[in-house]
């Protein structure tokens, strides 16, 4: 696909979801209850253990509201338009483009997704890092980043985690081609993306005998790299590693989603004809 043809379908899908605008405040109202809800339970969590947190208050609290701001870029559900074009067997038109399908969807997911991001994480980053402070609630607002280059290292990791959660995105996408159905893999995936990538509980503060097994995963890198460096806890120096294993993840992601596709669509039955 060329690149002016991807930016076309991005931007389109992107001015699509903006549409919903009362669903974007009602969703930066859930995240802020979620925001205090997950905070005070972890700030309560560390204050009664015996053991120093791996995190600094300061750093516990960057990564639970940027979390909250990066909430619906988590590949945790699939695009309806998907769903609808597989159930109702318009996915045909999409054969017959003169495009590669592979290379559409991932598009229209990655428009989709930031999209989402943008219409939330916006409002909600001025209301935890400006109005916080303006209203005296400087202990729950959102602090600044560690260092300059920390929030460069975190603007890095962020696009790569955007990538790669398109990219998982797809394989769900992908698996719809399949089963035909949605259900499974929706139900699924939450579970492992929410809690592995650290949307649920920070990864620093899991047991160190699994420390390695989350640090190989994919799902580190949509929110728990981006959010450690944005606070210091990974260094600007340790920064390169896990940015490159993302990004190496996300390559073998859409490899793999490519070769799933193709596997599916040679079978394919459109149904009705």
């Amino acid at each position: 696909m060329r690149p002016a043809t991807a930016w076309a379908v991005v931007s389109l899908r992107f001015r699509e979801v903006l549409q919903y605008r009362a669903a974007a405040w009602a969703g930066v109202f859930t995240q802020v209850i979620f925001g205090f809800i997950i905070l005070m339970s972890l700030r309560a969590f560390a204050a009664s253990g015996t053991a120093d947190s791996p995190l600094s208050p300061e750093q516990l609290t960057a990564y639970v509201w940027l979390g909250q701001c990066l909430f619906t870029l988590m590949p945790w559900n699939a695009d309806r338009s998907v769903v609808a074009m597989v159930r109702t067997g318009s996915v045909a038109y999409e054969l017959v483009r003169p495009v590669d399908t592979y290379a559409l969807w991932y598009c229209r997911t990655l428009g989709w997704r930031t999209s989402m991001v943008c219409t939330r994480a916006l409002p909600l980053l001025v209301l935890v890092g400006v109005v916080f402070p303006l209203a005296g609630l400087d202990g729950w607002a959102l602090p600044a980043p560690a260092s300059a280059g920390a929030l460069a290292c975190f603007l890095v990791a962020l696009a790569v985690g955007v990538l790669l959660a398109t990219a998982l995105g797809m394989l769900m996408h992908v698996t719809i081609l399949w089963t035909l159905d949605p259900e499974g893999v929706t139900r699924l995936a939450p579970a492992f993306v929410m809690l592995l990538s650290g949307m649920i509980i920070p990864l620093p503060l899991f047991p160190d005998a699994v420390q390695p097994l989350l640090a190989a995963l994919p799902f580190r890198g949509l929110i728990d790299v981006p959010l450690r460096l944005y606070g210091g806890h990974i260094p600007v120096a340790a920064a390169l590693g896990p940015i490159a294993l993302s990004a190496a993840w996300t390559a073998a992601l859409i490899v793999l989603g490519r070769w799933m596709m193709a596997r599916g669509l040679r079978q394919i039955v459109i149904q009705g004809g």
